[in-house]
């Protein structure tokens, strides 16, 4: 599948935010709070290295990886109601006292991208380095892994690698669909929160021995809380 970069728009209103959060955090503070560099901000906006794309996020799951923590920053009423599977409750007025090791690495998400942004600013703000935020949140999870659309003009070779996506949608519960039923019909509701069976984990290829994760970069438009 193809990945579209952000926008330019979607770029400046991020940086916007970066930088009014970098002048509200450079205030006294009392309490763990670090000053924050302007620069090093700017150029991670840009890079777009601050993200974490919800497929890679499905594979860790997948994976059964535990090196990461990932938290749903929405009330407990929308936690309860659908979450991404492994993710703990953090609604955003309780993260400043949330406790983090030094050093783990933090993945949030919101419904989409808005409320994430503001809790990585805090996060950066308490001097945690390793944080990021899905991108798109839950509104790029849904497109991506639970309801991902084949486009109907799709390629056989498209086609094919779309097995693989479509069988992890299964996995989770979701759906995938072609351009003409996506167009034809409204989006299905959210799975119930069970956990797969083990004969449904679909199939990744294995990691290549001594080869780093791939680099974190994102994708499309959608701006959300």
């Amino acid at each position: 599948m193809k990945w579209p970069t952000l926008t330019l728009n979607q770029k400046l209103g991020a940086l916007a935010l970066a930088l009014g959060a970098v002048a509200l955090l450079s205030q006294p503070h009392k309490g763990p709070y670090v000053k924050l560099d302007a620069r090093e901000l700017a150029m991670i906006v840009d890079k777009e290295v601050d993200h974490v794309k919800p497929a890679e996020l499905a594979a860790w799951i997948i994976e059964g990886r535990s090196d990461y923590r990932l938290l749903d920053l929405r009330s407990e009423a929308a936690y309860a109601q659908y979450h991404i599977p492994t993710a703990e409750n953090v609604p955003l007025a309780g993260l400043a006292d949330f406790a983090v090791s030094p050093g783990e690495k933090i993945v949030l998400y919101s419904e989409g991208g808005i409320h994430a942004a503001q809790a990585w600013m805090l996060m950066r703000a308490r001097g945690h380095a390793n944080v990021y935020t899905v991108l798109l949140g839950l509104d790029g999870w849904k497109d991506d892994v639970l309801f991902p659309v084949l486009p109907a003009d799709a390629s056989p070779q498209e086609r094919a690698r779309f097995e693989k996506t479509a069988a992890v949608a299964k996995f989770f519960g979701g759906q995938a669909r072609v351009g003409s039923e996506a167009a034809a019909g409204a989006e299905p509701g959210l799975p119930a929160m069970a956990a797969p069976a083990p004969s449904e984990m679909p199939k990744l290829a294995p990691p290549v021995p001594g080869k780093a994760p791939a680099p974190m970069t994102p994708r499309k438009k959608k701006e959300g809380c």
